[in-house]
């Protein structure tokens, strides 16, 4: 049974949260990718996605060059083990709509990796395809913020 060690991505680029937004997606653009850790010291505090810079940051006018990172990252960030077998941890991706996980070591709680759906594809197929279905899901907008600051 493959586990999350065997197809995980190593050598993680992080950023702190006080770094700019404008650095997180110069970043994302140079390693090509839509999410980086966000770790204060060794201790991961949060994600920055390219989805939070575009619904956090840019949809409310903020300025990239003086918005900081930790403004507008995720913090509730599900993370997995890198002993966790492949099949749990896509089932857990599934639950809760997401594409990536950080992989952090139990003992030492330091970010050692990170997996995507995209690595559990290209390495161990089986289940990929319930997950995926499961994670593209179509979820319902917010109603409530919609329109909220023309309403008066």
């Amino acid at each position: 049974m493959q586990t999350i060690q065997d197809v995980m991505t190593r050598d993680v680029q992080s950023i702190t949260p006080q770094e700019t937004v404008q650095r997180a997606a110069q970043l994302m653009d140079e390693l090509n990718v839509g999410a980086i850790p966000v770790l204060d010291g060794q201790k991961l505090v949060g994600m920055i996605t390219d989805r939070d810079i575009t619904v956090r940051s840019t949809a409310a006018g903020q300025a990239p060059g003086e918005t900081r990172v930790g403004d507008v990252m995720s913090t509730d960030v599900r993370t997995c083990s890198p002993h966790q077998t492949v099949d749990e941890v896509l089932g857990q991706m599934g639950d809760v709509q997401i594409r990536r996980l950080p992989v952090v070591d139990q003992q030492s709680h330091e970010v050692i990796g990170i997996v995507s759906l995209g690595d559990m594809a290209t390495k161990h197929s089986a289940g990929i395809d319930r997950a995926l279905e499961e994670v593209s899901f179509p979820a319902e907008p917010d109603r409530s913020t919609i329109g909220a600051e023309t309403r008066h």
